[in-house]
């Protein structure tokens, strides 16, 4: 292996593994770039980013611009000499003189099979989307979305049991291994960018809280598959009548497809057991949560909940009252 003297450009918990891997292997990290701290949980502390504390730990020194589209910043960037750069989910977009300021360019660990699922959300598209396998692509970045030269790919199965969660932390380990051998490779000569086909390019759009919303009306399976995908960011969820009139949203973490279950009119609650009528099928939700309340399973819930078999759910439902 030939040392590389790397600049490290990422934010979340996907990026750990990946620095740690560069550090470990005997790269010199000189400096990192992450999101600027901010405030998050339930207090709004002001925090720094899971890859911002790790570098502390290891004594590399970090900067968090809030852009690099200026002269300043990309002379500050310039002036590390780095021979590469390693992007993981970093958030910021890469303008050209950054790109072009590493002798090696810029290598991103991109959460999917390119060029399927570009874009800020790949991990929880492919689960969305039903696709039977994704994996991690090292890329040679330019300045398109996700379009640059493929250098290494590695794919890994989803199967009806995996979640964001699961898939998030197998891909994170797996670009950890892979940007390690694309960058012995790239130094050795023995790497070269392969471009990206043009058949097979889908775009993986930000997630938003509504995304989250449980529609009744689609089939069972992508119901279930809403829930695999988009817990815990950013949650799924379905409006409940009250007695009193009202609507409570309840939070859904887990579901189950229920094929044992009646035909009925989308959103009705078929038993006391939370299955609830899909276009297609039922899905059984296992485990809920009220506001303010511990998670338990749907069974609880309706015994502390007045939600009679037959009630219907929804936006429609309730807004009717039924």
């Amino acid at each position: 292996m030939t040392p590389l003297r790397l600049v490290f450009m990422g934010t979340p918990d996907f990026a750990v593994p990946s620095l740690r891997a560069l550090a470990d292997a005997g790269h010199e990290v000189v400096c990192v770039y992450s999101q600027p701290p901010r405030p998050a949980g339930r207090g709004q502390q002001v925090q720094k980013s899971p890859v911002h504390r790790f570098a502390e730990e290891r004594g590399i020194p970090v900067r968090t611009p809030k852009s690099l589209r200026n002269a300043e910043a990309q002379a500050e960037f310039a002036e590390l000499k780095a021979d590469a750069a390693v992007v993981a989910a970093y958030g910021l977009i890469l303008p050209q003189p950054i790109l072009d300021a590493p002798r090696l360019g810029c290598l991103n660990v991109h959460g999917s099979l390119l060029p399927r699922w570009r874009g800020a959300a790949p991990i929880q598209r492919s689960i969305l989307a039903g696709d039977a396998e994704t994996g991690i692509t090292i890329m040679q970045m330019d300045i398109g979305l996700d379009t640059g030269a493929m250098l290494l790919k590695d794919a890994v199965p989803i199967t009806a049991e995996t979640t964001a969660s699961s898939l998030h932390d197998a891909l994170a380990d797996m670009g950890a291994r892979l940007i390690v051998e694309a960058l012995d490779g790239l130094a050795a000569g023995r790497l070269t960018g392969e471009p990206q086909p043009e058949a097979g390019v889908t775009y993986a759009a930000k997630l938003t809280r509504e995304d989250g919303r449980l529609d009744w009306t689609r089939d069972a399976a992508f119901v279930e598959r809403q829930v695999r995908a988009l817990t815990p960011w950013p949650g799924c969820w379905f409006d409940a009548p009250t007695p009193t009139g009202g609507v409570e949203r309840i939070k859904v973490l887990k579901a189950e497809l229920a094929p044992d279950a009646r035909k009925a009119a989308p959103g009705t609650l078929l038993d006391d057991r939370l299955t609830i009528a899909c276009a297609d099928g039922a899905v059984r939700l296992t485990l809920v949560q009220r506001p303010g309340k511990a998670p338990v399973d749907g069974a609880a819930l309706l015994r502390g909940f007045t939600l009679p078999v037959g009630t219907r759910l929804g936006d429609a439902a309730c807004s009717a009252g039924n």
